[in-house]
């Protein structure tokens, strides 16, 4: 029976982890030597397990094939072959012109260089500036619009604080009214609260004016009596 294939996915087991570390590792290692001796190549293997332990092998010096690798890495020049280097000029010429002609467009809408331009260029300019007009005026519509509700939503909410403060004003005059009112029923309960001295003194007081008869003469009431007839005879007169 042939070996199942592997699926190259990280090894959840730590112990069968790293005993598939070790073995490719020793196979790695095996092979790079078997390069190097075979074909006579330079090799430089390096490799760090996941603990950090260093494995290496270098058919010469490590740091020496390694400035070897920086040196050719950084002062020579990228081999690009012929087709790919004509693809990328042409790519080149073409981006440029495509700028140029950006360029010139921006420069017709500004109102430059228009002498040059035919009436169908002009006629197609027109038409780009009426179309951002109109898409400017849009715009500005909408803002103004949302401007207007945001502004009404705001003075709805206050109009509803106003509401507010003016039923909490209402409430606290309301307040001192009856406060009011409580000081003046107090002020009643005292008359009516009085001290005993100060009853019996308004009660002798009533009692004094009570037994007071004044003295009237008798020609003074003679004559009260004579004016009371002749007022009455006279309004007798007047009803007849």
């Amino acid at each position: 029976m042939g070996r199942g294939k592997v699926v190259l996915e990280r090894i959840e087991n730590k112990i069968n982890r790293q005993v598939t570390f070790s073995k490719r590792r020793n196979g790695l290692l095996k092979k790079s030597y078997e390069l190097s001796v075979l074909c006579d190549a330079e090799v430089a293997l390096i490799i760090f397990s996941s603990r950090g332990k260093l494995s290496e092998f270098a058919s010469n010096i490590v740091p020496t094939t390694l400035e070897k690798y920086w040196q050719h890495r950084y002062s020579s020049p990228v081999d690009i072959p012929l087709d790919e280097t004509q693809t990328l000029y042409q790519e080149v010429l073409r981006l440029k012109a495509k700028y140029e002609s950006l360029q010139r467009s921006q420069r017709h809408l500004l109102g430059e260089e228009l002498e040059s331009l035919t009436v169908k260029e002009l006629y197609k300019i027109e038409k780009q500036l009426d179309r951002a007009l109109s898409q400017a005026r849009q715009k500005k519509t909408q803002l103004l619009l949302e401007r207007m509700e945001e502004l009404s939503k705001k003075e709805r909410e206050l109009e509803v604080e106003n509401k507010q403060l003016k039923s909490q004003l209402e409430l606290e005059h309301c307040f001192q009214s009856a406060q009011g009112l409580g000081d003046c029923s107090i002020e009643m309960g005292n008359e009516y609260n009085m001290i005993p001295s100060q009853a019996n003194h308004a009660q002798q007081q009533s009692s004094t004016h009570t037994g007071y008869h004044q003295f009237i003469p008798q020609e003074r009431v003679t004559e009260d009596r004579t004016v009371n007839r002749s007022g009455a005879n006279k309004c007798t007169a007047g009803w007849l």
